[in-house]
C-alpha cells in the first residue's frame, strides 16, 4: 500500500475511534450493560464499514465528517451482530480478536442484551443527527434496516446455520454470504452517499452496490483461505472452526489456489465498479487491494 493510503486510512480511522470512545459512558444501574457495550465495541479491528461511510461521503463532496454519524451508527450495528454471532446459540466462539467475547466476559444474558442495545444505538444515532438533514436520516435508517433485516443479514445468518454440515453449491454459498457480509458493506457505502450535501446520482448509487458485492465476496473468500492457513496468534480467534463444524466454504470448495484468483477476480471488479462513477476513486480502489491482502 501507499503511504498516500495509509495516511488516509489512518485519518478515517482516527476520526471514527474518537466518536466511538465517547459512547456509552456513565454511571448508574445499568452500568455492566454499557460496559459490556463498550467492551466489544472499542475491541478494535480494521473498522472497515465505518471507513468506507466516510470516505464514499468524500468521494462524493469532498468531507468525511458529515457521514460521522453513520459512520458510529453502521459500526454499532456491526459490533451487535458479532456479539450475536458468538454467542452459544449461534457459532459459540470464545475469542474474538484476541480477547474473550462478549458473553465469555460478562454472561450470555448480557451479551444478548448488550447486542440488543447496540442495534438500537445504531438507528439512534443515524435517527438524531445534526450533521445530516431529518431526510437524510430517515433515507439513512431505511438503508440500515434494509441492510440488518430478514431479506439480509439475518437472512444470511439463518442460511449460514440452517446449511451447516450441508454440501452447498457455490451458488448457494456465495448467496449466503452476500445476505450476511456483502449486505452491511453496501449499507455503509450507501450511507456514505446519503450523508453527502452533494446529491448522488443513480449511478452512483448502483455503484456503490457493485462495489461493496464484490468486496463483501472477496473479503469472505479471504476469511475462508484464513481460516485455512493462519495461525491464532495471527487471527485472534481459532482457526480450523469452519471444517469443524462441517460448514462448505469457499476454501473446501476451490482450494487455496483458485481462491487466491478469485479474491484478485472479485477485487479487480469492485475497483472497476467506483471508477467510472466518482472523480477520485483511488482510495476505495486501493482499500479493496488492501483487504485482498489482509493477514487477519
Amino acid at each position: 500500500m501507499t503511504m498516500e493510503f495509509d495516511r488516509e486510512y489512518q485519518a478515517a480511522l482516527a476520526l471514527v475511534e474518537r466518536e466511538l470512545e465517547g459512547c456509552f459512558q456513565g454511571d448508574g444501574t445499568y452500568r455492566e450493560l454499557l460496559d459490556a457495550m463498550r467492551y466489544s465495541l472499542l475491541a478494535g479491528g480494521k473498522r472497515v464499514r465505518p471507513v468506507l461511510a466516510l470516505k464514499f461521503c468524500e468521494a462524493l463532496c469532498g468531507e468525511m465528517e458529515p457521514a460521522l454519524d453513520y459512520a458510529c451508527g453502521v459500526e454499532m450495528l456491526h459490533t451487535y451482530s458479532l456479539i450475536h454471532d458468538d454467542l452459544p446459540c449461534m457459532d459459540d466462539d470464545e475469542l474474538r480478536r484476541g480477547k474473550p467475547t462478549c458473553h465469555v466476559k460478562y454472561s450470555e444474558w448480557l451479551a444478548l442484551l448488550a447486542g440488543d442495545a447496540l442495534q438500537a444505538a445504531a438507528f439512534e444515532r443515524l435517527t438524531l443527527s445534526s450533521r445530516t438533514t431529518p431526510q437524510a436520516n430517515a433515507k439513512a435508517c431505511e438503508v440500515l434496516a434494509v441492510a440488518a433485516g430478514r431479506h439480509n443479514m439475518c437472512a444470511g445468518q439463518y442460511l449460514d446455520i440452517v446449511e451447516e454440515g450441508n454440501a452447498l453449491d457455490v451458488d448457494r454459498l456465495t448467496q449466503i454470504h452476500l445476505h450476511k457480509t456483502s449486505a452491511l458493506l453496501g449499507a455503509a457505502c450507501l450511507l456514505g452517499l446519503t450523508a453527502s450535501p452533494v446529491e448522488y446520482t443513480e449511478q452512483q448509487w448502483v455503484a456503490a452496490l457493485d462495489y461493496a458485492k464484490e468486496l463483501g465476496l472477496a473479503f469472505q473468500i479471504r476469511d475462508d483461505m484464513l481460516d485455512v492457513e493462519s495461525t491464532a496468534e495471527e487471527l485472534g480467534k481459532p482457526i480450523g472452526s469452519d471444517a469443524d463444524n462441517g460448514k462448505t466454504t469457499f476454501a473446501t470448495l476451490y482450494g487455496l489456489d483458485k481462491c487466491r484468483e478469485l479474491v484478485a477476480e472479485h477485487t479487480a471488479r469492485a475497483g472497476q465498479s467506483v471508477s467510472g462513477a466518482f472523480e477520485r476513486p483511488e482510495f476505495l480502489c486501493a482499500l479493496a487491494d488492501f483487504l485482498a491482502k489482509r493477514k487477519n
